[in-house]
């Protein structure tokens, strides 16, 4: 009997690289590659990464250099780096860590069995192309493994927007949306696995524009409600959106689908308008406000998400206190916040930049208005009724986490909750980021 190799991912970023990551493992189930939590014992070591936050590359040329001492005590150990910083460094990885065995794009991930073929063969491997065959095509025998009770599933990859400060569609491309009907079958799979929540991923996820199984063009909201059919998938979430593509019809499923969770990550990255318009965000405060109403009007208790930059090159005190009133405004439940730091080839990364203290200073004080936002909401939800999915045992006896619907982490005592199980849940405590409740 064969002994399995065994495969070490580490994976940095987003939910789309998580996503990425699990089908790279079962890509390489094929070549024999089991799992490991632990870089040590690995046969192969690949590391799925991130060009989004600062210093991205630098990071992984630092991670990379821990791993000389395993590489030194095990020759025949393969080195991979995948992933956005992948595909926008590409040869340079190899140059600056002659270690490393392969390189390969966020595009090109289905074809790991032949790029560790060849480096298994000792030659060094490359792929960071955009190629013609749909990926995830080439990727659907997948295991029929148990799955945990929330999965991603990608349905659009890629973005035409080309903000000032993004490299995604330099490392992901143009968008490109997946068939409705290849979707629809790999949300099937996973239910049949023991999933019962599904977040559809995507650069920007609403502007997914697929072949539906009628022979027509899908919007988002039309897939959701195919979705919504699928037997035992109870819960339904979507990730990440741009304002301009939350079109009328998704905004009414959040008030009429039931499986459609009362939870929206809608950046807006700044609410000076003067910034929005250099960073080429094609939309204003204004028109952000009035669509954050008309959401609010179909599903009153929605909770809102967002992501911010702040110090962008040119922001003036001004502009950071419209981006402060425009939090106070819309209450965020939580957000996503970042001091801006250069992306090389983007076109924000040659103005002048501002000082690293005054970014950070901004940055401290836009935290601290969202975390009390974020403890007000959580604090209101004290003797309220939830539903949560429970995903994990917590660290106490006879404990369970799971998610709300409004993507709030709760913690319940109980012997008869098990993973997967969907309960009324009675909130009785609000603590930093998380709740804790009872049975109800």
């Amino acid at each position: 009997m064969t002994t399995p190799k065994k495969l070490f991912i580490k994976t940095y970023g987003c939910q789309m690289n998580v996503y990425d990551s699990e089908r790279m493992a079962e890509t390489l189930g094929g070549s024999g590659y089991v799992e490991t939590d632990t870089p040590d014992d690995a046969d192969m070591i690949l590391l799925n990464t991130c060009h989004i936050r600062e210093k991205a590359a630098e990071k992984i040329y630092s991670e990379l250099g821990r791993y000389k001492h395993l590489k030194a005590a095990k020759p025949d150990l393969k080195i991979g780096v995948a992933g956005c910083v992948a595909q926008a460094e590409g040869k340079e990885i190899m140059r600056r860590q002659p270690m490393v065995d392969l390189v390969v794009g966020p595009q090109s991930y289905h074809r790991l069995p032949e790029l560790e073929a060849k480096a298994a063969s000792g030659k060094k491997a490359i792929d960071t192309d955009f190629p013609e065959e749909d990926k995830f095509e080439k990727l659907k025998n997948r295991p029929k493994a148990k799955r945990a009770p929330a999965a991603f599933l990608t349905v659009q990859e890629g973005c035409d927007k080309f903000c000032a400060f993004c490299v995604v569609p330099y490392t992901r491309g143009a968008e490109v949306s997946r068939p409705a009907s290849r979707i629809l079958d790999e949300a099937r799979d996973l239910v049949d696995r023991g999933v019962r929540e599904i977040t559809l991923l995507g650069q920007n996820v609403n502007a997914y524009h697929g072949a539906g199984i009628d022979g027509g063009e899908w919007g988002l909201a039309r897939l959701i409600w195919e979705l919504d059919k699928v037997d035992g998938l109870e819960r339904i979430r979507f990730t990440t959106s741009h304002p301009n593509d939350m079109a009328d019809d998704l905004i009414e499923a959040h008030g009429t689908c039931a499986k459609l969770m009362p939870y929206l990550h809608l950046p807006v990255q700044s609410g000076s308008n003067k910034i929005l318009k250099r960073m080429n965000r094609s939309h204003d405060a204004e028109s952000y406000l009035r669509l954050i109403e008309r959401i609010r009007a179909a599903r009153p208790d929605i909770l809102l998400s967002g992501d911010f930059i702040v110090g962008f090159p040119e922001e003036t005190e001004e502009d950071f206190q419209d981006t402060m009133s425009l939090i106070r405004e819309v209450k965020y439940g939580q957000a996503y916040s970042f001091k801006y730091s250069t992306r090389p080839g983007t076109p924000a990364a040659e103005r002048d930049q501002l000082p690293e203290d005054v970014k950070s200073d901004r940055l401290q004080r836009l935290q601290a208005l969202i975390a009390d936002q974020q403890k007000s909401i959580q604090d209101n939800m004290v003797g309220r009724e939830v539903s949560v999915l429970f995903e994990r045992p917590g660290r106490f006896d006879n404990q369970m986490v799971g998610k709300s619907e409004y993507l709030h982490a709760v913690h319940v005592r109980g012997d008869n909750i098990k993973v997967g199980d969907i309960h009324r849940i009675r909130i009785t405590k609000s603590n930093r980021n998380s709740l804790d409740g009872v049975l109800a």
